[in-house]
């Protein structure tokens, strides 16, 4: 297979991604579109999504239930940073989330959030927004944004690449170098393709991480 590590193209292509810092499995996405940008001249724009919001009508155990809303915290943290600061703020607010939520497994998001504001400089009083629901309706806002491309019977992460979107993959570890580009092409150019809905098997790793952002 001919070697594209290299692209030397001008030509931009536009990402966005949409995630729930709680998932584990968009993080490892999330960490592979990220060994893609360190190759390709792709400009990826970040997005947060809810799976409480996608789960508030499904039918589903209620402590299930329990943990989403516990766990809009992180998407409400994210959403008020950028709302403060601009888009540019989500990827290493994410980032820094994922680290302590992922790689450490830190489980108490009243210790996490202070952490992480305190990592990156950003204003204490954020925190505040995290257990309120001031910023909920642009957290739907930015969900039903990702939603709309892909439709509702799907979870996070959702990426559309130049008005092509698709929800995943599913991957586990993130791929690096060559093989993170040769996933990327198979992914992009299957989802192009109008009348391709689904590709799926059984999963037999869960998320295998490692600290590269």
């Amino acid at each position: 297979m001919t070697d594209t590590t290299v692209d030397n193209t001008t030509e931009r292509t536009a990402v966005d991604f949409w995630f729930d810092p709680n998932c584990p499995w968009a993080w490892m996405t999330s960490r592979w579109v990220g060994e893609v940008e360190r190759q390709r001249p792709i400009d990826v724009t970040w997005h947060v999504m809810s799976l409480f919001v996608l789960n508030e009508h499904q039918d589903v155990p209620e402590s299930y239930r329990e943990r989403l809303a516990a766990g809009q915290v992180y998407p409400r943290i994210v959403t008020a940073a950028r709302l403060r600061h601009g888009d540019q703020i989500v990827k290493p607010l994410y980032d820094a989330l994922g680290e302590h939520i992922h790689h450490r497994q830190e489980q108490d998001p009243e210790q996490v959030v202070p952490a992480v504001l305190a990592e990156l400089d950003l204003d204490a009083d954020l925190v505040e927004y995290a257990w309120t629901d001031e910023v909920d309706q642009a957290v739907r806002a930015s969900h039903q944004d990702g939603i709309d491309r892909v439709g509702q019977d799907v979870g996070t992460p959702v990426i559309a690449v130049e008005g092509t979107a698709f929800f995943g993959p599913v991957i586990s570890p993130a791929p690096k170098g060559q093989d993170a580009l040769d996933l990327w092409d198979g992914v992009v150019a299957v989802a192009k393709y109008p009348g391709f809905f689904e590709l799926k098997r059984s999963r037999t790793v869960g998320p295998i991480f490692d600290t590269t952002a």
